[in-house]
């Protein structure tokens, strides 16, 4: 009897050890079972806007330049400049001079001038600031600010305000013009083709009299003959500000207005050297996506003004859409924030994050709701769901799910979006989403897959196994009334979706 007992028992540890290695079927999605793990669901603590590191960043960036004595006139506006990213200073955004030229040696003298102090301002400007006057003990500085675009040489028979002003209507983005003499400076005199010392620099910012701090000083023409010296340097802004375009793939949530955005999902900040909504967007497009959060999609532009003077001009970037509401920066100490603006990148597929599904307080399912489809092959029962349930989802409540709701079968399912997407043909756009297949736990999720279709075509495939929360990203060429469809599940392989977005690039 003894020796009847000890079998069992062993029998009886047998069984128990079998068990402790082989994982029990879980309660399935459809049941309410809930995931083994929940890892990287978007967690928007800590996430706000930096916005000590960027007022402390404009404290000490320097982006004031202008027309360098050594410059040649009509140069093209060069592009827009980062000068800061994230605190880091760019050493070689803020040298004043983008070429220079070799003066040889010769008999240089100062050119004469008739000088004509015409009052005449073209329509659309203002005269903010006038200059010194002409006499030979007379001197004055020129603009040395933000935003400096080019300059061009104006006829010095007259003071001539509207050929000035005239160039600057012609200069995408001029603002503010500074007009002055400049003396001394042989290239004007004799190498430039103008043969006229009348500069006319052109800003995208409007600056103001205390900025004239070049007085210049440069000994450009060979002794006896003096330094380089500044005359007659007046300002002049244009009396309207015309509205940025809206970059395309966004729209304008809010702005102009006197405060910056202090948001959840902050994704970081560029300092930029002008006022450039469309080089914001190309950051924000550019900016490598949060592994939390994904991709950019909105960024606030503004200018910061420092001791009443133009300083940097900030672009900062979201992976959540912003509003107004938030906007409540409105400075620090010296720096105050003017010309905020905020933009939303256009997501083209309707509910990517599935929260339009909302058909219960708690937890229900559908197969298909207005904006998404799912279809179950021959034999399968509920292969591709959507879910109302917020341990399901990384963001919200609402997510997708691939595989049967219910286990009754292991068929992959197809969730497609209920319309074609209104794409632009030849356009480029990114498809990104966040996947996890964690909910059976790493042995029962080892086959789970995905795969993304545009236009009934794979344009990316996985076998993720056991992930939690995982961003996947793909680009594809649009051909215009595009779809696009996820394949895959299969049950207890699980594969849930979220957070869709097809951005164009």
């Amino acid at each position: 009897m003894a020796r009847l007992n000890r079998i069992i028992l062993v029998l009886s540890l047998n069984v128990v050890t079998y068990a402790a290695t082989v994982p029990l079927s879980p309660i399935p999605p459809g049941l309410k079972g809930l995931p083994s793990t929940i890892l990287n669901e978007l967690n928007l603590t800590g996430t706000g806007t930096k916005t000590t590191t960027i007022v402390n960043t404009a404290m000490i960036v320097d982006q004031r330049s202008g027309a360098g004595s050594t410059m040649p006139p009509n140069l093209p506006v060069p592009d827009t400049v980062v000068t800061a990213i994230d605190g880091t200073l760019m050493s070689s955004t803020t040298s004043s001079s983008r070429r220079s030229l070799d003066v040889t040696p010769g008999n240089f003298s100062p050119r004469p001038q008739t000088v004509d102090l015409s009052k005449r301002i073209l329509a659309g400007y203002e005269q903010l600031f006038a200059g010194t006057g002409t006499m030979p003990s007379d001197r004055d500085a020129s603009i040395e600010g933000t935003a400096y675009l080019t300059y061009t040489l104006v006829p010095n028979s007259t003071y001539n305000i509207d050929a000035c002003l005239q160039f600057c209507n012609t200069v995408d983005g001029c603002v503010f013009a500074n007009l002055y003499y400049e003396f001394n400076n042989a290239l004007l005199d004799f190498v430039f083709s103008e043969k006229s010392n009348l500069k006319c620099a052109v800003y995208a910012d409007v600056h103001n009299a205390t900025e004239k701090t070049n007085f210049g000083g440069q000994q450009l023409e060979p002794p006896p003959a003096g330094l380089t010296f500044i005359q007659q340097s007046s300002g002049f802004a244009a009396t309207s500000l015309v509205d940025p375009p809206t970059p395309e793939g966004y729209e304008l949530v809010f702005g102009p207005i006197g405060g910056a955005n202090n948001a959840p999902g902050y994704m970081g900040f560029v300092f930029l050297d002008r006022y450039d909504v469309e080089a914001c967007a190309q950051q924000c497009n550019t900016r490598g996506a949060d592994p939390m959060g994904g991709a950019c999609q909105f960024f606030n532009i503004w200018r910061a003004v420092v001791n009443g003077l133009p300083t940097t001009y900030t672009c900062s970037m979201y992976f959540i859409p912003a509003d107004a509401s938030t906007a409540v920066n409105t400075g620090q100490g010296d720096l105050v924030v003017t010309f905020s603006r905020g933009y939303q990148r256009k997501n083209i597929l309707p509910d990517g994050g599935f929260e339009s599904f909302k058909a219960c307080t708690d937890f229900c399912q559908a197969a298909s709701d207005a904006n998404w489809i799912g279809t179950s092959p021959a034999n399968g029962s509920l292969d591709a769901t959507v879910f109302f349930f917020a341990p399901f989802a990384h963001s919200g409540n609402s997510s997708g799910l691939l595989g049967s709701a219910f286990g009754v079968d292991p068929l992959p399912g197809t969730l497609a979006a209920a319309k074609a997407l209104q794409t632009v043909p030849g356009k480029q756009y990114q498809i990104s989403f966040f996947e996890s297949s964690s909910f059976s736990g790493p042995v029962m999720e080892a086959n789970a897959f995905f795969q993304v279709l545009w236009n009934n075509q794979v344009v990316l495939a996985s076998k993720v196994g056991f992930t939690n929360w995982e961003l996947f990203s793909v680009t594809v060429t649009a051909k215009g009334n595009d779809l696009l469809a996820f394949h895959g599940g299969s049950a207890p392989a699980w594969t849930f979706l979220d957070d869709i977005t097809v951005f164009e690039t």
